[in-house]
């Protein structure tokens, strides 16, 4: 297989967690996009650059990095300097029950974390061998969930100690425009419909809306579409069915959008490897500022 493929892990029985695994992404590009998970990743190679939330990081092998549900965000090569990494998608339900039933966060809602990236050779090696348990076919059920709570949970409590951000405001008309884009993502929608929904004028709403959420209205109903597609392919529904039933114009429409905003094809996505994760090990010492 080639390197520079993008490898997926999943498990029905782990219903809660994705992970993507690729050791040669020089060639992957991503365009802005958001997800609806709680993000955890490892630079497990090389440097790349992290753009999060209007904020750009220098990220290299041994860092984590986070992306909290909704925040827009790119990963991208720089200037074809070799680097790999893994990227784990938690539901969101989950990691915030876990993190309250710990005691480290005030309810069992989602609460944004403000940290982008963490730079802990500890909590680098417990990533890594979760990863490695996970994708593990010898590793029983109990052994994969124990490496996944234990490897969270050490990352949550360091980021329980870290000062909070609060959270820009966002006017209730954007934040009811943002939920009646989820909910009609299928639709086609125009922008005089959304000027109606939001009461904005269209110079109005499309500045007012990319200022708070990162993107102008369009680029978030295709980034919508997208992440449903993800959950629609992940359920066993064709690539073509998907794509008619998402609104797009025909499958390659969807396949070009899939591949654009994912950096990977949606063939790709759903076949997901069970294999061990040999693509993406080599010698966790040249991870910097190792203890």
């Amino acid at each position: 297989m080639n390197a520079s493929t993008p490898l997926f892990w999943r498990d029905p029985r782990l219903p809660q967690v994705e992970l993507r695994c690729i050791s040669d992404a020089r060639q992957v590009a991503y365009a802005l996009h958001s997800h609806t998970h709680w993000s955890l990743g490892a630079v497990t190679k090389g440097s790349s650059t992290f753009y999060y939330r209007g904020d750009t990081h220098a990220i290299r092998a041994g860092d984590l990095v986070l992306m909290n549900p909704g925040w827009v965000h790119a990963c991208n090569p720089i200037e074809h300097e070799p680097w790999a990494y893994m990227m784990l998608y938690v539901e969101v339900a989950w990691v915030s029950e876990l993190r309250y039933r710990a005691g480290l966060s005030s309810g069992p809602e989602w609460q944004d974390i403000a940290t982008a990236v963490l730079s802990k050779p500890a909590l680098y090696r417990r990533y890594r061998r979760m990863a490695t348990c996970l994708r593990s076919d010898k590793a029983s059920l109990d052994e994969k969930r124990a490496a996944l709570t234990e490897t969270l949970l050490p990352v949550l409590t360091h980021l329980a100690m870290t000062p909070a951000r609060s959270p820009a405001h966002v006017p209730a008309a954007l934040e009811r425009l943002a939920a009646y884009l989820d909910d009609h993502a299928q639709e086609a929608l125009t922008l005089e419909r959304l000027c109606h929904v939001s009461g904005y004028s269209e110079g109005h709403l499309i500045r007012g809306f990319k200022r708070h959420y990162g993107m102008t209205p369009r680029a978030y109903l295709i980034n919508r579409r997208v992440q449903l597609g993800r959950e629609w392919l992940n359920q066993g529904h064709s690539i073509a069915e998907t794509a008619l039933a998402l609104g797009f114009n025909d499958q390659p429409h969807f396949q070009r959008t899939f591949k654009r905003l994912l950096a990977a094809t949606p063939h790709q996505y759903r076949t997901p490897s069970t294999s061990p994760p040999s693509l993406v090990q080599h010698d966790e010492q040249t991870a910097h500022g190792q203890q």
